[in-house]
């Protein structure tokens, strides 16, 4: 097997740490002098990592400039609007990794946009499975469809056994996000 073809990693299920996994294999990277894009759908919110990854020049990351919300709570323009943004983000990804720019491309909650309909499937399919075959590609959410599990070369599920929510505890700066 040829060293520098890059591979397909998901990380999945219901438990908290599917960003944060796709965040320690970007530092890694970045560690090694590879050339990270960190992309961002269903999160406009600042988070807490945002501050860290701005200090590290060779991780970019590009998101929705504002907050949506819960899907489960959007109008259809919101979600219209949402969907364009996404688009966008995917599209400049895609190109990007394409020309060769990019050693690492990470779609943080990839899974839960494809399966909402809040991206073209279209551009989201030709990045998975017209990968560019010196990029790692990482993606992370939800139900993961079996065509993309097939595809991938790592699986990892994260499991939710416990939970603070469950108790009670909402999200926390710094931690949750």
């Amino acid at each position: 097997m040829n060293e520098n073809k890059g591979l397909i990693h998901i990380y999945c299920g219901d438990g908290k740490g599917k960003t944060t996994a796709a965040l320690g294999l970007a530092l890694r990277a970045a560690g090694a002098g590879k050339r990270v894009l960190l992309v961002q759908l269903l999160k406009g919110n600042p988070t807490s990592e945002l501050e860290s990854l701005a200090l590290i020049p060779d991780i970019k990351v590009i998101r929705p400039e504002k907050s949506f919300g819960f899907t489960f709570n959007m109008t259809d323009e919101q979600k219209s609007e949402l969907t364009d943004i996404h688009n966008r983000l995917l599209a400049s990804a895609f190109d990007k990794m394409s020309a060769g720019n990019l050693d690492m491309l990470i779609i943080d909650e990839f899974f839960g946009a494809y399966n909402k309909k809040l991206v073209d499937t279209g551009t989201a399919d030709r990045i998975v499975f017209e990968k560019a075959e010196h990029c790692e590609l990482v993606l992370t959410g939800r139900d993961p469809q079996e065509r993309f599990v097939s595809a991938a070369d790592y699986v990892s599920e994260i499991k939710c056994v416990k939970h603070p929510y469950q108790q009670g505890i909402t999200a926390r700066k710094g931690i949750e996000y």
